[in-house]
């Protein structure tokens, strides 16, 4: 079993920086793909961020690119998410995730495939 705890979440304005962190316990001895999904009130968990368990590869959704960065060594170290030019609409629960990976470059978008859930961080952004 894994455990993830994110932090770092808060209240802050349209333009203004926020740093989540995740934070795994447990079972970290295997490698582990991670990844970061958001879910505002009355929709649906989306994808934000993933990364592979070396860190060498990174994907984003749309929405976040060029705002938002995912970095991570492994599962033995604390993830990030470094969220800049924050804006109303990214005002969510943030959650982290991670599932076992195989190879170094594995890293996915799809909730489905994550195993381990974290219990979520509040972002409000107010405009």
């Amino acid at each position: 079993q894994v455990r993830l705890v994110e932090s770092g979440g808060g209240l802050v304005q349209a333009g203004g920086s926020l740093r989540l962190s995740c934070a795994a316990s447990g079972r970290t001895d295997s490698n582990y793909a991670m990844g970061w999904f958001r879910q505002a009130p009355g929709k649906e968990r989306e994808f934000v961020a993933a990364i592979s368990w070396s860190g060498g590869t990174t994907k984003y959704a749309d929405s976040v690119k060029g705002r938002f960065s995912i970095s991570s060594d492994n599962a033995k170290n604390p993830m990030y998410l470094q969220m800049i030019n924050l804006k109303p609409e990214d005002t969510a629960v943030y959650y982290c995730a991670a599932f076992r990976a195989w190879n170094s470059l594995m890293y996915s978008s799809r909730p489905n495939e994550y195993t381990y859930w974290g219990q979520g961080t509040q972002v409000t952004v107010s405009s």
